[in-house]
């Protein structure tokens, strides 16, 4: 089982590239950016704490810092942890995930997800009430412009004639597509359009990983993210066939992230001594 560790590229912490590096030297697998573009002044709607910390819109545009983070590193996999799809343009995420990909020698992890800040969300443009077939349509558009020379979709709310765009991804046919959340209806979206299943962790998530497999027919591989530093947890994840594990780290300066880290990595120590 790999570990890696997330964190909100935020400009008054530690800079992506820095981050990156540390955790790479440090073992980590795997480091999972967070997305927000902005969060509404007045926001009240489903925030999952108040008052909603300042880290949710200080952080760096996602692909900048997923390329200052692939530009650091040699090894280590940067994903998006994750990236609000529902508020980006298909065709020009298509293009920034597939340079991000190939620029790291494939080494990116697509991480994706609708988000639960309806105020955001209607700021660019998507009703909330359709954002689960606004994602589906836009990772299905994606994934058609990284397979082919010439691209096509028909949708309701994608459409596009014969296009070209290159790079591809490095990783072919694309990077793998993690799909975020906890909903009643998640498993569906992961069976219709991801390659993994990304939650963040809670107790009755065994069961549920369960139900992924018995329903899917294929290999799909599940990462957790808010997973407790507790060796315990682990072995039983493992056990339960998840791929990798993960921890949020604090944005803030560095001092602030080793603390955290080194916490992690005691937990990994005794699950796994070497």
């Amino acid at each position: 089982m790999e570990f890696g560790v997330g964190i909100f590229p935020t400009y008054d912490g530690m800079k992506p590239g820095d981050v990156a590096r540390f955790v790479e030297e440090r073992g980590q697998d795997a480091l999972y950016f967070a997305e927000h573009t902005h969060i509404p002044a007045a926001e009240t709607d489903r925030a999952p704490g108040r008052p909603l910390p300042s880290k949710y819109w200080k952080t760096y545009d996602l692909f900048v810092a997923l390329t200052a983070a692939a530009a650091a590193t040699s090894r280590l996999r940067v994903a998006s942890g994750i990236c609000l799809v529902v508020e980006r343009e298909p065709i020009v995420t298509a293009k920034a995930v597939a340079s991000v990909d190939h620029l790291s020698g494939g080494r990116l992890e697509f991480g994706v997800g609708a988000g639960w800040n309806r105020a955001e969300l209607r700021n660019h443009g998507t009703d909330p009430r359709v954002r689960m077939r606004v994602l589906r349509e836009r990772v299905e558009a994606m994934k058609t412009i990284w397979a082919n020379e010439e691209a096509s979709y028909t949708g309701r709310y994608v459409s596009f004639e014969r296009i070209r765009s290159w790079p591809k991804p490095a990783q072919r046919p694309h990077p793998p597509i993690l799909v975020g959340g906890e909903g009643p209806t998640v498993l569906d979206r992961v069976l219709a359009f991801g390659d993994a299943w990304f939650p963040h962790y809670s107790p009755d998530l065994y069961d549920r990983i369960a139900e992924l497999r018995a329903r899917a027919g294929r290999p799909v591989e599940v990462q957790v993210m808010s997973v407790p530093a507790d060796p315990a947890v682990f072995e039983r994840l493992r056990a339960a066939g998840v791929h990798r594990v993960a921890q949020w780290l604090p944005s803030g300066p560095r001092w602030r992230v080793e603390q955290a880290l080194e916490k992690w990595e005691r937990a990994i120590a005794e699950y796994a001594p070497e």
